[in-house]
């Protein structure tokens, strides 16, 4: 009883906050995702990250191994998920991505942070950070066949990942004054990523639903097998652990869909997906969450 309590805790604040932005959405209020989106990544999430690498007190080398392990999570789930759709005949630029890549950011850093504290939020960056870069670059590459290594240069959350860990490794702190300011701005962004998350769903029109369920539920056994056995074999320890556990079994994110409208893959489809794994979530992730605990 006491572990559902605690469950419930650290997921309630998550999928409510989400819900506000559905309701948002239907009670017919504007909200520009398009706005938010961009002011959350090129400014308050980058600041979450830097001021929780800066402040963290974990050992660089904790950090090093997960960065080690998520970075094999990542290679392993683009074998096995090209493997998947070849296997079913599916469309690689719809489908590919979408089954590699989950929503570490909206839905990941909240529950890592609610249910591990600023030690599991500084873990769960270090993955958003490998998912981000490997998304920019290989996912953008699969969905439009013009992804590069420039387009990730360019993203301020992979320099605030980077200018975050230089700080972390020399010990260094921003003055106090700027120290508060970044937090102040960094703490925007899991609230206004949860909401985005939640309107997202609600203007989605998704198609194959059938077909998404299944998919659905194959991306998550496929990302729990996968996270779990690589984050035994580097012997992570147990918060690393269940974070990486729970980053890389994240539904798919509404990025997919926004690529996949913007490069001209099967956006429906992709839109199907978001919304039946995002539903599965609401079940999948309160258990996952209470194998870690």
């Amino acid at each position: 009883m006491n572990l559902a309590l605690t469950v419930l805790q650290i997921v309630a604040p998550v999928f409510i906050l989400a819900g506000v932005g559905l309701v948002w959405v239907k009670a017919g209020f504007e909200y520009r995702v398009q706005f938010v989106t961009r002011l959350a990544m090129t400014l308050s999430v980058p600041c979450l990250i830097f001021t929780a690498l800066m402040k963290t007190e974990i050992d660089p080398a904790a950090l090093a191994a997960l960065s080690y392990a998520a970075a094999a999570a990542y290679g392993v789930l683009t074998l096995a998920a090209f493997v998947l759709v070849k296997l079913m005949r599916l469309e690689t630029r719809t489908y590919l991505a979408p089954l590699i890549f989950g929503n570490t950011g909206n839905l990941g850093l909240p529950l890592a942070l609610f249910a591990f504290g600023e030690t599991g939020l500084s873990y769960a960056v270090v993955v958003f950070a490998i998912m981000a870069l490997w998304s920019f670059t290989f996912g953008i590459w699969i969905v439009a066949g013009g992804g590069s290594l420039t387009r990730a240069l360019k993203e301020p959350l992979l320099w605030a990942t980077i200018l975050g860990g230089i700080f972390l490794w020399q010990g260094w702190q921003t003055p106090r004054w700027l120290t508060n300011t970044l937090e102040l701005t960094g703490q925007m962004a899991i609230p206004l990523m949860l909401i985005t998350l939640g309107v997202a769903v609600a203007r989605l029109h998704p198609g194959h639903m059938a077909r998404a369920a299944l998919l659905s539920v194959v991306k998550v056994a496929l990302c729990v097998g996968v996270a779990w056995a690589l984050g035994r074999w580097f012997a992570l320890d147990d918060v690393a652990f269940a974070v990486l556990v729970l980053q890389i079994a994240t539904p798919v994110a509404v990025t997919s869909f926004l690529l996949a409208e913007k490069y001209g893959a099967d956006s429906d489809s992709v839109a199907g997906l978001v919304v039946a794994s995002t539903l599965a979530s609401v079940l999948y992730l309160p258990l996952i969450l209470a194998a870690v605990l």
